[in-house]
C-alpha cells in the first residue's frame, strides 16, 4: 500500500514538473516570438513626383450647373450637365477650356411622398471633357482617396428651407419637400487623381485664345452649330453613338451625315439621321413621347 502511495506521489510530481516545465518553456518561446516580430513601423510616404505635363489631383475645376434639378422629375442614371466657368492652363496651354462640359449622374431620385416624407435627391460628379476630348474623373471633395467619386449633391429628409453641406457644396431648396437645384448653381469640383498628359494635344490651343477666335476657328474648318431642346429637359444628346451632353444644349458639328439620337428614361427614343452642312446653324426641337 505504502509502495502504491509513493507511486502515486512520484506520478503526481513528475505531473506537476512537466506542466511547469512546459509552461516555462510556452514562456520562452511566447517572448522570443515577441522579439523577433518587430512592430511594423510605418514606412514614410514616398512624395509623388512632379508630372511632367499633366493635370495633379485636387486641381480645382469651377463649374455651373445648365439646368434645375429636381426630385420631382429627375430619374436614377440621368445624366447632368455643368458648364466648366474658367480656363485650366498647364503653362501656357489650355487644357480644359471656359464653357467646356462637366458631366454629374443622378445616383437616386425620389419625389416627395406621403405623410409628409421629404423626396430625395442624390447626383454624382463624375467628369470633365479636356481640349482634346479626353475625359478625366472628377470628385466633389478635395484631399479624398485618388480617384475616388465623392457625390456633389446630396439630397436629405429635413425641416429646413435651405441647407448647405459643407462636404458636397450645394444650396438645396426643398419646394413643397422635392428637391430642387437650381439651374446657375455653382461648384467647385477637383481632379480626382494625377493625369499625365500630351503636351502636342494641347500645345496647339493659344493661351490667348478668345471665343470670338474660336469662332472664326469652327468656321474655318466649316463646323456647324446644332441648338438641341426637348419636352421633357433633361435628355440625353447622342451623335453618332457620342454621348455629348443632355438638353437643352449647343453641339458642334461637322459637314456630313450624323445620326442624332435624344432619349430620356421614361420616354422612347427620338432618332434621326441629319445631313449638316458646312458653316450652317440648326435648331432641333424635339416632344419626346411617353414610353407604354
Amino acid at each position: 500500500m505504502k509502495s502504491l502511495t509513493r507511486i502515486g506521489a512520484l506520478v503526481a510530481v513528475s505531473l506537476i514538473c512537466s506542466a511547469s516545465i512546459w509552461s516555462q518553456d510556452k514562456t520562452k518561446k511566447d517572448k522570443q516570438a515577441q522579439q523577433t516580430q518587430t512592430p511594423a513601423q510605418a514606412t514614410p510616404a514616398t512624395p509623388r513626383p512632379p508630372l511632367a505635363f499633366g493635370l495633379s489631383e485636387d486641381t480645382p475645376v469651377k463649374l455651373r450647373l445648365t439646368r434645375t434639378m429636381s426630385s420631382k422629375d429627375a430619374k436614377a442614371d440621368e445624366k447632368v450637365d455643368f458648364e466648366v466657368l474658367e480656363d485650366i492652363k498647364v503653362g501656357d496651354a489650355i487644357i480644359v477650356q471656359h464653357g467646356a462640359m462637366a458631366i454629374g449622374t443622378v445616383t437616386e431620385a425620389q419625389p416627395k411622398r406621403r405623410m409628409g416624407r421629404a423626396g430625395k435627391l442624390n447626383i454624382n460628379i463624375d467628369y470633365v471633357q479636356l481640349v482634346d476630348g479626353e475625359k478625366v474623373p472628377l470628385r466633389a471633395v478635395k484631399g479624398g482617396s485618388g480617384g475616388s467619386h465623392t457625390g456633389a449633391m446630396t439630397g436629405a429628409i429635413v425641416a429646413t428651407s435651405i441647407l448647405f453641406f459643407p462636404a458636397a457644396p450645394f444650396f438645396l431648396f426643398m419646394h413643397g419637400k422635392d428637391i430642387t437645384i437650381p439651374k446657375g448653381t455653382e461648384i467647385t469640383a477637383y481632379i480626382a487623381a494625377d493625369t499625365p498628359l500630351s503636351p502636342a494635344n494641347f500645345n496647339k490651343q493659344s493661351s490667348t485664345s478668345e471665343s470670338g477666335t474660336a469662332k472664326s476657328e469652327a468656321a474655318a474648318t466649316g463646323l456647324s452649330s446644332i441648338i438641341v431642346k426637348s419636352t421633357p429637359d433633361g435628355a440625353e444628346i447622342s451623335v453618332d453613338d457620342k454621348f455629348l451632353g443632355t438638353t437643352p444644349s449647343t453641339v458642334q458639328l461637322t459637314p456630313g451625315e450624323h445620326k442624332i439620337v435624344i432619349m430620356k428614361a421614361g420616354f422612347k427614343p427620338w432618332e434621326r439621321t441629319m445631313t449638316i452642312n458646312p458653316n450652317g446653324s440648326v435648331n432641333l426641337d424635339v416632344s419626346l413621347e411617353k414610353a407604354p
